[in-house]
């Protein structure tokens, strides 16, 4: 079974180098690269380069060499699904499985790589039609207009499309592109009435190049320069399948690293914003261009930091209207600050008009907490009428809601009651009501989905089937952690940790269901305090037949990998030894997912039993916090476990 090649070009275009070579050795900048000690050999001066642009790295001294995957590969030691799953894992990204590439996946991978191939086709025509009579007297006239240095032109790779029907098609075709896939990619669009008849999408106007992060066009907005009113100012590429809006934010390809650095991003509405903030000397900015927010936009965010600066331009209509996107970052998990512009200005205007060195000294200087912009955004209007002072207060409380963490909300609650002069107690208790409600609209969320669901396929233990009670799938998990710690208690998971430490040390709070373990652990636990740390031989001298039994069990193997695979075959297999430290810490991590499962469970029949019964509101709501309290500790060991899709 293989990895879909929709999820490995997903960790494709989503793994960045620095990224995943910071989790393993620290870099330093110098030059356009970043330099460590080689994490492959010993060396006492760096000769390990990383290049951000590049998306590779490169060690002088020993010579190894590749991409993110690859480097996974080499210092994990791990096969290429292997390196993918880890990175997936990394990402957040869902793994698909498939047994088999059919031809009709084969097409959809080329088909894919046809139209980055075309995308970037278009890219480079749009830029060299900078250089045309036309585009110099347009185009690059605009550019230069707006203060945008050839650098920033290059940094952004910002065009012109020439003002005519036909200039992209016809170059494209003459370089071998079809007109299917320029069709696909969004580049040409047919005659309405006479699909035969095709033609440029964007013609006559500036473009503005959108990236993946992995630094490949994917799209474009084309601005008009003339004051035609019949045609929309902007016209942007439509969803394709390399282009969905909802996953991709304006410039985070230049920014990703600067944001990481910073700790902090930017969020602006347009593609001029960007720029102009760069030139000012700002790279950790990103724009939603003209679009609501997204969920994916927002996660896609997180990954680089979890503090985000919206800026607002000053036009309080406009402002009001975009408040949602504030609540949608902090239900995010992001903690948000605002500035807002003087009046009739965006953040390209004001650049442009006091400087570099002064918009950064106003970005600093107006930059408030969500709190006090929303209160203060209403606070004229609210002054005196009981009426809008009842509905901000509400408004305030609906986002306090949003921010998932307690001591965060707790602090913003107390500075909401000092703001809106309210007692603290009020904006609690109002607080509390949205946040019960929530949960239960949740659980009966979950009790719906769970109602029509099959009960899914869990691949990691072999005697689970659909059906088995949880106390059944408790003792198959307790077995395989009992499993690990008699077969390889003795190894070490790292120069100073043993297998027994570390399942022992995680572990200490649980209480295992099953008789037989705890004998087992009990054996265990009094050989260490005797100074032996017991290979599985220590247990078979055990009087008790139970014990034995169990332990003859566990070190038995019913199958083995002939070593023909290797010497004669070369054909290498990895198993649960070659990498103890992961195959320990996620059995520990499935053990704990079983124990909370059946956890929840049993907080499901109390909040049956409640309901029954007609018990008190008090007691439900307490069964019910319980319940969600559970399951967000299933949702977290999921998210370290990694989701698994099976086709």
């Amino acid at each position: 079974m293989g990895i879909s090649r929709a999820t490995t070009e997903k960790v494709r275009e989503r793994a960045d180098i620095e990224d995943v070579v910071n989790d393993y050795v620290p870099l330093k900048k110098k030059g356009q690269n970043l330099w460590a000690c080689c994490p492959f050999h010993n060396e006492k001066s760096p000769s390990f380069s990383v290049s951000p642009a590049k998306q590779i790295y490169k060690c002088f001294g020993c010579g190894k060499a590749g991409d993110p995957i690859q480097f996974v590969m080499d210092i994990e030691g791990l096969g290429f699904g292997e390196a993918i799953k880890h990175l997936a894992v990394k990402y957040g990204i869902e793994i698909e499985e498939d047994h088999t590439s059919t031809p009709e996946d084969i097409q959809a991978y080329n088909e894919k790589e046809s139209l980055y191939i075309a995308l970037n086709f278009a890219k480079d025509f749009f830029v060299q039609n900078l250089q045309t009579e036309e585009g110099r007297a347009i185009g690059l006239s605009y550019f230069k207009e707006r203060g945008f240095s050839q650098a920033i032109i290059d940094k952004f790779d910002l065009g012109y499309t020439l003002d005519g029907w036909d200039h992209l098609l016809k170059a494209a075709k003459a370089a071998g592109h079809s007109e299917e896939i320029l069709l696909k990619a969004g580049l040409i669009l047919q005659k309405e009435g006479d699909p035969s008849r095709v033609y440029d999408r964007f013609r006559g106007r500036v473009t503005f190049t959108i990236h993946n992060l992995g630094g490949k066009p994917i799209g474009f907005g084309a601005r008009i320069l003339t004051q035609d009113k019949k045609q929309p100012k902007y016209i942007n590429s439509p969803e394709t399948d390399v282009y969905h809006k909802s996953d991709v934010l304006y410039g985070m390809f230049q920014a990703k690293k600067s944001i990481r650095e910073k700790d902090n991003c930017y969020l602006v509405e347009g593609y001029t914003d960007v720029v102009s903030l760069h030139l000012s000397g700002i790279e950790n900015v990103v724009a939603s261009s003209g679009t609501s927010l997204t969920e994916n936009q927002i996660k896609l965010i997180k990954r680089f930091t979890d503090n985000v600066t919206v800026l607002f331009d000053g036009d309080s209509a406009g402002i009001k209207a975009s408040l949602r996107g504030i609540d949608m970052l902090l239900e995010g998990g992001l903690n948000v600050k605002a500035v807002v512009f003087p009046d009739g200005d965006d953040p390209d205007s004001y650049s442009r008009k006091v400087g570099s060195q002064a918009f950064t000294d106003y970005l600093e200087k107006h930059a408030q907490d969500f709190i006090a912009f929303k209160i203060g955004l209403h606070a004229e209007e609210a002054a005196n009428d009981p009426i809008k002072r009842a509905d901000l207060i509400k408004q305030v409380v609906h986002s306090l809601s949003k921010i998932d963490d307690p001591i965060t909300r707790a602090v913003y609650v107390r500075q909401s009651a000092s703001l809106l002069e309210i007692d603290e107690d009020i904006i609690q208790i109002e607080l509390n009501k949205i946040i019960l409600k929530v949960q239960k609209d949740q659980y009966f969320k979950d009790q719906r989905e769970e109602e029509t669901q099959e009960t899914p396929f869990e691949n990691f233990l072999p005697t689970q089937e659909q059906g088995v009670s949880f106390s059944t799938q408790l003792e198959a998990q307790e077995r395989e952690m009992m499993r690990m710690l008699v077969n390889y208690g003795f190894e070490m998971v790292s120069e100073e940790l043993s297998v027994c430490e570390y399942l022992l040390q995680e572990t200490q709070e649980l209480v295992f269901e099953t008789p037989v373990f705890n004998k087992i652990l009990a054996l265990y636990k009094e050989a260490l305090s005797n100074g032996i740390l017991p290979q599985p031989k220590h247990f078979l001298n055990s009087p008790d037949t139970e014990v034995k039994n169990e332990i003859i069990t566990m070190i038995s193997r019913k199958h083995d990998i002939s070593r023909l695979w290797e010497e004669r075959h070369k054909i290498f297999t990895t198993t649960e030894a070659d990498d103890l430290a992961k195959s320990v810490y996620d059995n520990i991590l499935r053990l704990k997912q079983k124990v909370v499962k059946k956890m929840l469970e049993e907080a499901r029949v109390k909040i049956k039993e409640a309901q029954d019964q007609k018990e008190s509101n008090e007691t439900m709501d307490d069964r019910l916090k319980v319940y969600m309290e559970l399951k967000s500790y299933q949702i977290e060991i999921d998210k370290q476990l990694g989701i698994v899709i099976s086709n």
